[in-house]
């Protein structure tokens, strides 16, 4: 019998990982081309990315921008809507259009023999794009449905606070319009955001694959050397919000199961000198599944299916979050080992075999990400528009292994400011309140569509007679942004109920129910195709509204309803 061994093997020597320096010019009008031959593949991807994004909205049109992006393939002078998605389909090509905060980005994809023709299709919509007022109809109906539907994700409720709480009057405050905002979008608002954006002096041509540069270079004189210069936007942002003390911010989801949480701090802009340094320390603390955090909270702790730490970093600020979602009654025990995880990576120097490790992870998979040709084409992209060094991908394995414990430990403690942190919970509030209190001082509560609540609803209670719920309710019930009525009708016996609730999914009966305060829970169990489905509902009834979630197992997330006595 062979023996066993038990210990890991050595990790094996770093593959190297050297590529040869990008071809770059610039045109008479200003735009700046970068070519990167690549013959692995008989592919080339194009980049034209315009250092202008969402932040840039003009003032009190948020949404403009990505309005205006989503609507570039929509039709042009040449072609429809359909015609140019075929178009594209018939050459195996792949075209878009696409807006971050600081970016508007056009890309493309598609076999070398066919990189004349998807150059075409370019041009075309960067310079001839007509935004017809059918297609813009159906943008604002189907985006005004989404953001609908974003209301019911208890992720997209906890980034709107948190963008909101760091970053205050900045652009970057806002995540997403309101249906305001893109119900009042015009085709005459597009036109001049084209125009004024859409220019060549603020913009980067990336190209990477197998391609005659020579040839290239005539084809990009050919179709870009005429487009005329614009004015390139000035940001005049408001200065970031300045933290003085713990905040908590509770996003109320009555009867949910659980709690997602946030805490987060500013960190840092793309092009700040620790950006080593913090990724080694994120990926210590919480980067992955062998990460700090993630160790404490799901293996230890089992509060969770996965905790982590983040960091969001932008061309003008950015910030660190640690982020699980847990279940309802841990949401205080979680915060007591984020808190932990929080300090102790501040005030005790790594081990080395930890750095060693967290060192050895980012510089393996570093190369994985050149494998492709996207994967080439978004390192290169980001390498330019972030103005990173020239030797940033030659240099950078060995920028991560010059990283010490000491760096490690003075970046947690410049970057991490658990004594003024933003904690914000989207949950029951009811239920995490009391959790939670103890963590600051500054609390505020939030309902679904962003109204702030009174905090005494939710303090009193704890003793309070129970309510009266017997009767009919004539409920609303959110379904992935989509309002479907149910009818609740309850009948109650001091602290028990039973009754009827009717769904889009059948008719339910409350043989078990009980009240507690204004609080109730209950189960429904009905027939769907021939199968037995347990519904649970849990609520809290404030003054004359009775509102909370019911959740099935054919469900992903709680569905959250709101109504009153019929």
């Amino acid at each position: 019998m062979g023996t066993v061994q038990k210990t890991a093997p050595e990790p094996l020597a770093l593959v190297p990982f050297q590529i040869p320096t990008p071809f770059e010019t610039t045109l008479p009008n200003g735009l700046r081309v970068v070519i990167f031959d690549d013959e692995r593949l008989p592919l080339v991807s194009f980049r034209l990315a315009f250092l202008s994004g969402d932040a840039h909205d003009p003032h009190e049109h948020t949404g403009l921008t990505s309005a205006m992006v989503s609507m570039m393939t929509e039709g042009t002078d040449d072609y429809s809507s359909r015609e140019l998605a075929e178009k594209v389909e018939r050459l195996g090509a792949s075209l878009g259009v696409s807006a971050s905060d600081d970016f508007t980005i056009v890309s493309a994809s598609t076999l070398s023999m066919y990189s004349a023709d998807i150059l075409d299709l370019i041009a075309e919509v960067v310079f001839r794009p007509t935004f017809p007022e059918d297609e813009l109809d159906l943008y604002r109906r189907n985006t005004v449905e989404n953001l609908k539907y974003q209301r019911s994700q208890p992720n997209f409720l906890a980034n709107e606070q948190t963008s909101r709480i760091l970053y205050g009057s900045h652009p970057y405050a806002t995540i997403a319009p309101k249906a305001a905002d893109v119900e009042k979008l015009t085709r005459e608002d597009l036109v001049r955001l084209h125009e004024a954006r859409i220019i060549p002096n603020n913009a980067i041509l990336v190209v990477v694959g197998n391609v005659d540069r020579d040839e290239l270079l005539g084809k990009l004189e050919a179709h870009f050397g005429e487009w005329p210069k614009g004015e390139i936007p000035v940001a005049d942002d408001p200065a970031l919000p300045k933290r003085t003390e713990r905040t908590i911010t509770i996003v109320d989801r009555p009867g949910s199961a659980q709690s997602n949480i946030v805490l987060a701090n500013l960190g840092v802009k793309r092009m700040h000198p620790d950006y080593f340094p913090l990724l080694v320390m994120n990926q210590v603390l919480g980067a992955g599944a062998s990460s700090r955090v993630f160790m404490n909270l799901r293996e230890e702790k089992g509060y969770t299916y996965g905790a982590y730490t983040r960091m969001d970093m932008k061309r003008l600020a950015g910030d660190i979050e640690a982020t699980a979602e847990v279940r309802t009654s841990v949401t205080g025990d979680s915060l007591k080992e984020f808190f932990y995880e929080l300090n102790r990576i501040r005030d005790e120097r790594v081990p080395e075999d930890e750095i060693n490790d967290a060192k050895n992870y980012l510089s393996g998979v570093f190369p994985l990400r050149a494998e492709t040709q996207e994967g080439m084409t978004g390192l290169i992209l980001n390498q330019q528009i972030y103005g990173l060094p020239a030797d940033y991908l030659q240099s950078y394995r060995d920028n991560i292994s010059a990283v010490t414990a000491d760096d490690v430990q003075r970046v947690a403690r410049e970057h991490l400011h658990p004594e003024t942190v933003a904690l914000v919970v989207v949950g029951d509030a009811g239920e995490v309140l009391p959790q939670v209190k103890e963590y600051a001082s500054s609390i505020e509560i939030f309902d679904t569509e962003g109204n702030e609540k009174g905090l005494a609803d939710y303090e009193s209670g704890q003793d309070e007679s129970d309510a009266d719920l017997s009767g009919t309710w004539e409920l609303s019930l959110d379904f992935q942004g989509q309002p479907v009525p149910v009818t609740l009708s309850i009948d109650q016996d001091g602290t028990s109920i039973t009754g009827k609730l009717v769904t889009m999914l059948g008719e339910g009966e409350i043989t078990a129910g009980s009240v507690s305060g204004s609080k109730f829970s209950a189960t429904a169990s009905t027939d769907l195709q021939g199968q037995k489905l347990e519904l649970s509902i849990n609520g809290k009834l404030a003054g004359d509204q009775l509102s909370g979630s019911i959740t099935a197992p054919i469900v992903p997330d709680p569905l959250t309803f709101s109504g009153t006595r019929a």
